[in-house]
C-alpha cells in the first residue's frame, strides 16, 4: 500500500525569502497556477510596471485581453496596499485586481467584498499565500481565494445602490413635504425632521396614537395610525370601534370617506385614505400637487379627529 504524505505548512519565507525577488518572479513564471487558484486565464505577466512614484508587482492580462494588475505582499494586509491596488486599477484602466497576502485581515476582506458589489466594471480577488511541503517534497505555494466576485455579489450591490436610491428620494420627498406643512401651519409636524424611511410620524398627543405620512412610488397616503403597543391589540381595536362611533361627524367634517382598517394580523388599527397622485419615484415636477393634496388631506384628518381623540377615556 503506498503511504499518504501529511501537507506541512512552512514560514513563507522559507519558500520564497523575498516578496519582490522571490515570489513575484516565481508567479510571473507560473502565472497559470495563479489563474487556476482563481479561475481565470491569465496571459502576459510583466514586473514591475511603473504608474507615478508606485511599480505594480505584475502587470497581466486575461483571456478577453483586459489589463489585470496584482499584488503582492508579506505579512498581514494592509491599508497601504489596498490603495496601491486600487492606483494601479485606475492607473493602468485594467478590469481585474488581485491582491495576494499572507495574512488577510477581516476589515480587507469587507472591502473587496463591498468593492465586487459596486457598479464599476472592475472584479477584485483577494487570495491567501501559505508555503507548504509534502513529506521531503521542495516546498510550493499554496494559494486559496478568500474573496472573489460573483453573480450574487453583483446583485447584492444592485440591490443596496436601489436602496440608496429610494432612501435618498424619500428623504428629499419628505423634506419637500414638511416644508408645505410649516408653510400650511400644520403645526403637529412642527418638530419632525425628514427620513429616508417610507413614512414620517407625529403624535396626537395621546400615547399610541399618531398621524402618519406614508409614500410609496407612486402614491401617497395619510393615516390615524393606533398602536398602544405590544399585546395591545384588543385596546388598539377598541379605539378604532369607539372613533367608529362619530365615522359620520369624522367623515362629514373630513370632507370625504375614510378606511377604517382593522389590519388582520397585525395589532395596529388606522383610519386612512391613499391618494393615487403619484409618489416619490414620479417626476420632481409632480411633487408640488402630490405633496399639497397630501398635506390638506392630514390637515383635515387632524381637525376632524382630534376632539374626539381626547374625549377617549384611555
Amino acid at each position: 500500500m503506498n503511504s499518504v504524505e501529511k501537507i506541512i505548512r512552512i514560514p513563507i519565507r522559507e519558500a520564497f525569502p523575498y516578496e519582490a525577488r522571490s515570489l513575484t518572479p516565481w508567479l510571473c513564471e507560473n502565472i497559470d497556477v495563479l489563474g487556476d487558484a482563481i479561475g481565470l486565464e491569465l496571459i502576459n505577466p510583466e514586473r514591475e510596471q511603473s504608474t507615478g512614484s508606485f511599480n505594480v508587482d505584475i502587470k497581466a492580462e486575461n483571456d478577453n485581453g483586459d489589463i489585470v494588475v496584482i499584488e503582492n505582499q508579506y505579512g498581514p494586509s494592509d491599508h497601504d496596499h489596498l490603495g496601491k491596488l486600487i492606483t494601479y486599477l485606475t492607473s493602468f484602466e485594467a478590469k481585474v485586481a488581485i491582491w495576494i497576502v499572507e495574512t488577510p485581515k477581516q476589515e480587507h476582506i469587507n472591502a473587496i467584498s463591498w468593492l465586487n458589489e459596486a457598479d464599476n466594471g472592475c472584479d477584485f480577488y483577494f487570495l491567501k499565500i501559505e508555503a507548504i511541503k509534502i513529506g521531503e517534497s521542495n516546498p510550493a505555494p499554496l494559494l486559496s481565494k478568500i474573496v472573489g466576485p460573483s453573480e450574487e455579489s453583483k446583485q447584492i450591490g444592485k440591490i443596496k445602490k436601489e436602496d440608496s436610491l429610494r432612501h435618498k428620494q424619500r428623504r428629499a420627498f419628505w423634506t419637500k413635504l414638511l416644508a408645505v406643512t410649516n408653510t400650511k401651519n400644520v403645526t403637529t409636524f412642527s418638530a419632525i425632521s425628514p427620513s429616508g424611511d417610507a413614512w414620517i410620524g407625529a403624535s396626537s398627543g395621546v400615547r399610541g396614537l399618531s398621524y402618519v405620512f406614508w409614500v410609496n412610488q407612486h402614491s401617497v397616503r395619510i393615516e390615524l395610525r393606533i398602536d398602544r403597543g405590544k399585546g395591545l391589540g384588543d385596546e388598539n381595536l377598541t379605539i378604532l370601534r369607539t372613533l367608529e362611533q362619530s365615522k359620520f361627524e369624522i367623515e362629514n367634517s373630513f370632507g370625504d370617506s375614510l378606511n377604517w382598517d382593522e389590519l388582520e394580523g397585525y395589532r395596529v388599527c388606522s383610519i386612512r385614505k391613499e391618494y393615487n397622485l403619484g409618489g416619490y419615484r414620479d417626476e420632481e415636477e409632480k411633487w408640488d400637487v402630490i405633496i399639497d393634496r397630501a398635506v390638506e388631506a392630514m390637515d383635515s384628518l387632524i381637525n376632524a379627529t382630534r376632539k374626539y381623540i381626547k374625549a377617549l377615556r384611555l
